[in-house]
């Protein structure tokens, strides 16, 4: 799962490479567009559906992990 999402990151970013530092603070396309882009990579990827307060709390790799571990299990 961390690969897929890893390479998610990547492709809506539109990043040369990325790692699990990756966050709105350290990615400049990670804006409120960024947000629902990935949001719908994720949600078709994982064939899962965010609730708005999970979207809200997905501010990096991280957060997306911790989230998509839950809603996954």
């Amino acid at each position: 799962m961390e690969e897929k999402v890893l390479e998610i990151l990547k492709e809506v970013f539109e990043l040369e490479t990325v790692d699990q530092t990756c966050s709105q603070d350290t990615c400049d396309k990670w804006d409120s567009m960024g947000q629902l882009n990935l949001v719908a990579e994720l949600e078709d990827a994982f064939d899962i559906s965010l609730e708005p307060e999970e979207i809200g709390k997905m501010k990096s790799f991280k957060d997306v992990m911790r989230i998509l571990s839950y809603k996954l299990k």
